[in-house]
Parts: structure tokens; sequence; C-alpha cells
């Protein structure tokens, strides 16, 4: 599904490349987990195959076609269509309800949100175990739950392709056991799945899991 070949990122006054001449092969319904201590460069990893940033040289493949070569616009499409991402810090809008916050994808200033659209949303929060916490603020919700309409807001438009860069590391071993589970249960659908964790326990469920240092693939 996606074919990394020789991709290298360097950032400005940087001593040495975030990711350095690095290939990388994941199949379609595949759960990889990326390893590494902080600076090892596994979040610019996660970021180049989401196409949120570009490497200086080698290619990305999805489903055959360099995605970097794409226009601005192309991976914008590409990215509110066949991908989402996830953080360790949701990015909630503070003052936007649960289901209003899962909706930001819908928006858009040429059009009202669609009845469908809302319901697309509100089954969204139903399946990540949010049911009747549609009119609730982030503020009134646990660091579990925000986290948990961050994923449904991720979802909302169907993506196949599911980047989460530390969804777990904010929060408690009980909490981050329970997105594991959601994780879990989308990939059983089909989803493919990359996640960045420091978690040796959490890499270990996965179907396969890397180790990254100073930009490279180690183990």
């Amino acid at each position: 599904m996606l074919h990394v070949e020789n991709i290298t990122k360097r950032y400005p006054g940087a001593m040495r490349p975030a990711v350095d001449n690095l290939s990388l092969d994941i199949c379609s319904g595949e759960f990889l987990s990326i390893l590494g201590r902080s600076g090892s460069g596994k979040s610019t990893l996660l970021n180049i195959l989401a196409s949120l940033v570009l490497p200086d040289s080698g290619r990305v493949l999805f489903e055959g076609q360099d995605i970097c070569a794409y226009p601005e616009k192309e991976r914008n499409r590409l990215r509110g269509k066949e991908f989402a991402v996830i953080f360790q810090q949701h990015h909630l809008m503070p003052y936007l309800s649960a289901l209003e916050n899962v909706l930001l994808p819908f928006m858009n200033r040429l059009r009202p949100v669609t009845a469908q659209e809302r319901r697309t949303a509100a089954d969204m929060l139903e399946r990540v175990g949010l049911a009747g916490k549609e009119h609730s603020r982030p503020g009134k919700l646990s660091g579990g739950e925000q986290q948990r309409v961050a994923i449904a807001r991720a979802l909302a438009k169907g993506a196949r392709v599911l980047y989460a860069d530390e969804p777990t590391g904010s929060l408690d071993s009980a909490t981050g056991g329970s997105i594991m589970e959601l994780l879990h249960s989308l990939n059983r659908e089909g989803m493919t799945i990359v996640m960045v964790t420091h978690n040796p326990e959490y890499a270990r469920q996965t179907h396969a899991s890397i180790s990254m240092a100073d930009g490279r693939i180690v183990g």
C-alpha cells in the first residue's frame, strides 16, 4: 500500500538528517508501530508518510503513485479523504461541542453542513464510545474522551490509513489501554495504522514494529 524509497529529510541548522536514506514497505491492513527515543526521526517519518512534510529526496508511493510529486492541492485532498492523522495533543476547538469538533472536516464556507454529515459525525462518536456526549465541550471531557473525539474527527471522512503520533502519550495506563483497544478494533475492520509510540508493550501488540535512531531503521 505504501512504499518508501530512500527518503531523506534534513531541517535547517541540524547536524544530521531527521530521516536518513530510509526505505520501508507497509501493507494494506497492517498495524505498524515505530519506536525510538526523542529525536530519532520517528515523528518526521510519520509526517512524511502522511504527506504533512515533504522529504528532501526519495519517494513515497501510495498505491503506486508518488505522492511527493503531487501539488499541494492534491496532497490536501489525499489527507482529507485517504489519510487521517491524530496527535498526542488532540487539538480540539474548546468552544465547540464534541459533535461540532467531529464535523470540522466537513465544514466549508461555501455551503452548510448537511444532515448526512451530521449523522456521520454522530455515528463516529458512537463508534468510539461517546454516544450521549455529542453536546459536551472538551473542557467537560476526560483526556481519554478528548482523544476519542480526535479519533472520531480523523475518521469522519472514511480514511483508509490512520497515522497516530503518540496517541496515548499523555494518558494514564488504563485510558491509554482503552485507546489501544479502539485502534485494534479499527485495524480488525481493515484500517491500515501506523503509530509512533514510546511504549514497547503497545509496540508488541502490533503486527510489526521498527526501531529508529539517528533517522534510520535500526531494528
